[in-house]
């Protein structure tokens, strides 16, 4: 639990013919909810000032907020250099106290291997750069910086952070067939263009959730294909790397569950660099047939 109190004194150095109120807030912070706090704060701030008379309230808050995130993770990064720092330094040191001959060696293997590793990781980031794919979220969807969205062969679900206390009559969202906007009133959009495809403008709905974020469903209109990216312009996602739940699966009818898996059993063989089932058929067919007629010279035959 932390206290925070905050007051302001009259200079006592300075004579005025007026006095100035001041005023004293006083409040508990509960880590497991912080967001309460944060109500309290604003509420006294409310009520003592004209701050929510401004205009460029929500900007200037959402700026605020932006700043000290951008703060906190530049620490966070720079605690992870240093640790990785000591840790090299750690390395060095142990290398140092081996006997000459065995600390040579030793150097020689860490060099080695870190050039191999970097190689490695330059190389797989050459490849993610080239193909532009990015691995999918947990919704098997993608994390942007003001929402998130994922998604099921029949639906896209989207959530959009919005500040807390947002009111319904803020929000504009602007669903059609292949275009999707959505934002407050008055401010740039968070999400502005082109679908990755069409969806059923009919069976596709928004809500306001706790008043702090923004929950959108997209029906798909073809229900039977992973979207790389929710609108033109974001990076795409790798769809060899969809998880789909099995107990979404199960809810499927039979001809579509058995589409779906060999879906899924098409993408794993892709990504291991073995042929798909279509492949596999061919190369029995081929194979029947060549054990059905011996007389045949297959020997310049290549089966792929």
């Amino acid at each position: 639990m932390a206290i925070l109190s905050e007051y302001e004194e009259d200079d006592q150095k300075k004579p005025t013919t007026s006095s100035v109120k001041k005023a004293q807030f006083s409040s508990v912070l509960d880590p497991s909810d912080p967001i309460g706090f944060l109500e309290r704060v604003f509420e006294f701030v409310a009520r003592e000032s004209d701050l929510f008379k401004s205009d460029s309230l929500v900007k200037d808050v959402n700026a605020v907020v932006r700043m000290v995130k951008d703060k906190v993770e530049a620490e966070e990064n720079k605690r992870a250099k240093e640790l990785k720092a000591k840790e090299n330094g750690k390395a060095e040191k142990k290398v140092k106290e081996e006997p000459p001959m065995a600390a040579a060696v030793q150097k020689d293997e860490v060099k080695a291997t870190v050039e191999k590793k970097e190689v490695k990781e330059e190389s797989e980031t050459k490849e993610e750069e080239k193909k532009g794919s990015r691995a999918p979220n947990k919704g098997n969807g993608l994390d942007m910086d003001n929402y998130s969205w994922g998604q099921s062969l029949q639906e896209v679900n989207i959530t959009v952070s919005v500040p807390p206390g947002t009111k319904s009559r803020f929000i504009t969202c602007e669903i059609k067939k292949n275009y999707l906007k959505v934002g407050l009133k008055g401010q740039p959009p968070v999400i502005d263009g082109e679908l990755f495809q069409p969806v059923k403008v009919e069976d596709c709905f928004w809500s306001l959730e706790d008043q702090k974020s923004i929950s959108i469903l997209l029906t798909k209109q073809n229900q039977m294909e992973w979207w790389k990216y929710l609108v033109k312009g974001e990076p795409e996602i790798d769809t060899q790397k969809v998880e789909p739940e099995n107990s979404k699966l199960s809810d499927l009818d039979p001809e579509t569950r058995t589409t779906v898996e060999k879906m899924m059993f098409d993408q794993r063989q892709k990504s291991m660099g073995r042929p798909t089932s279509d492949e596999m058929q061919k190369q029995d067919i081929l194979k029947k047939f060549m054990a059905e007629h011996p007389e045949m010279d297959f020997s310049k035959t290549k089966i792929n």
